[in-house]
């Protein structure tokens, strides 16, 4: 079930919200953990047995954890294998088939091994997973006790709003709220608003740069110019932004109505000046995740130098590869730790030096250029398709024949409106709008509701796909 679907905002999200703001917390927490299954079995027929051994798996082992001392390390790492062999098995069996194969080729080996057939892959079993273990290792860490209550563990997990797409919410932050949380008609208010937003980003932007990258990287490699290269890929940098941006904002403002908060998880991500800056800003709570259950782990930046750029390009290279079973998408994760490798050894004095501007350049050229390993089918289009926008060649007639096709008044108002809401102005303006007289106030809603009637618009043309982040 999507978010940004008719039965989702016309049926099951009227009812939950209208039944949980007569319930108790007691009560509550059971009925979202019922509806949450529903959600999630909606699109999830038979994986979501998974979803309920995860849960039952988690709990039995949390509570193991805690009460032991001396094991407690073995059963921790007992339940860092349960959790990630569903993880493995689902998403990489067939990844790590294909690469032995190909081993084998090579060595010139008659040995084989069969792909898994009809293996696809459970909706946010990476979401999921990653709540599952911070959960576990926070409880071995005594950063929280255990949950003795299994539905409330199992609302922590399986909680709708989160449960597909993140953002990756940590047990020990919304710990409390699963006892105790506010709801009241201010929550619902900023909840909505927030929805709203993210609704709009999805429907109105993400989806109108989505059908421009889709039409440009399915043109046949000789069609494709310079300036096609580019438009496809800065399309597809603001899809994706406003794709996995509005799931979040959705997720939040959905999370705000039921009485939860949820910690950001984006932050202006291309307005940064670096690429570490950037990773500060964009999927934050993934980032953050990796942080703290691997990059610290390993040593951090706590051990000499070989070994902290070391432990950089490990963390990258499994962000990657957590994104997906391609080889694409461990080039994306390691170029972005190279990079990284690099601001630390010298160009992040470098950027010290040189105005803002230049740095902020730079840094959204290299996210731009890496997205095209993340969007392409494979290793070859990326390597073509960079090779093109660097090629700075001159238009085909074929190619001019598609650039006259996308480019109109209609590209040219999304694009520009892609620029400003991928900046702070409209959040500013939103706070002075909050700060100030009440006719402000209702003019901002008035604004928000034409979003809203706009957005249910393009719903009802049928225009909105899937969410990008859906796969991973």
């Amino acid at each position: 079930m999507l978010f940004s679907s008719p039965l989702f905002l016309f049926i099951f999200l009227p009812i939950v919200l209208w039944v949980n703001n007569y319930l108790p917390t007691k009560y509550s927490n059971l009925f979202l953990l019922v509806v949450s299954l529903l959600f999630y079995a909606w699109g999830e027929r038979v994986y979501y047995v998974i979803m309920i051994l995860s849960v039952l798996i988690n709990y039995f082992l949390g509570l193991e954890i805690g009460k032991r001392d001396e094991e407690s390390k073995w059963i921790l790492g007992f339940g860092v294998v349960i959790n990630l062999s569903f993880l493995m098995y689902f998403k990489y069996a067939n990844f790590l088939i294909e690469n032995l194969n190909l081993i084998f080729g090579l060595v010139k080996s008659d040995f084989h091994f069969s792909l898994i057939q009809n293996l696809s892959l459970p909706i946010g079993i990476s979401f999921f997973t990653f709540h599952s273990l911070s959960y576990l290792i926070d409880v071995y860490r005594k950063n929280t006790a255990p949950q003795r209550n299994l539905i409330d563990l199992g609302l922590y997990i399986a909680l709708f709003p989160q449960l597909i797409a993140g953002p990756i919410v940590r047990y020990h932050s919304i710990a409390a709220q699963l006892k105790d949380r506010i709801k009241d008609a201010n929550n619902f208010t900023v909840g909505t608003e927030r929805f709203v937003i993210g609704l709009a980003k999805k429907l109105i932007l993400a989806n109108s740069f989505a059908y421009v990258a889709d039409y440009i990287f399915d043109i046949p490699n000789d069609q494709v110019s310079s300036s096609l290269a580019w438009i496809g890929i800065i399309a597809y940098s603001f899809q994706i932004y406003f794709d996995f941006s509005g799931y979040s904002d959705m997720a939040i403002g959905l999370a705000r109505m039921l009485g939860f908060r949820f910690l950001e998880n984006f932050n202006y991500p291309y307005i940064a000046t670096s690429i570490k800056e950037f990773w500060r800003r964009w999927h934050i709570s993934l980032s953050s995740w990796f942080r703290d259950y691997l990059y610290i782990p390993l040593g951090g930046s706590k051990v000499s130098s070989s070994r902290h750029y070391g432990n950089i390009l490990i963390v990258f290279f499994v962000t990657g590869l957590w994104h997906g079973a391609s080889w694409n998408f461990v080039i994306w994760g390691l170029v972005h730790g190279i990079l990284l490798v690099f601001e630390g050894l010298f160009l992040g004095k470098i950027f010290l030096q040189i105005p803002t501007i230049v740095s902020r350049i730079y840094t959204l050229i290299v996210v731009v250029t890496a997205w095209v390993f993340f969007r392409a089918e494979d290793l070859p289009q990326s390597i073509s398709f960079i090779k093109k926008m660097y090629s700075f060649g001159a238009d085909s007639s074929a190619s001019r024949s598609h650039l006259s096709y996308i480019i109109g008044s209609e590209f040219i108002l999304i694009l520009v409106l892609g620029v400003i809401f991928s900046t702070p102005v409209i959040s500013r303006l939103s706070e002075k709008i909050h700060a100030g007289a009440m006719w402000h106030k209702v003019a901002y809603h008035t604004a928000l509701l034409c979003l809203f009637l706009v957005s249910l618009t393009d719903l009802a043309a049928g225009t909105y796909n899937p969410f990008i982040y859906f796969r991973f």
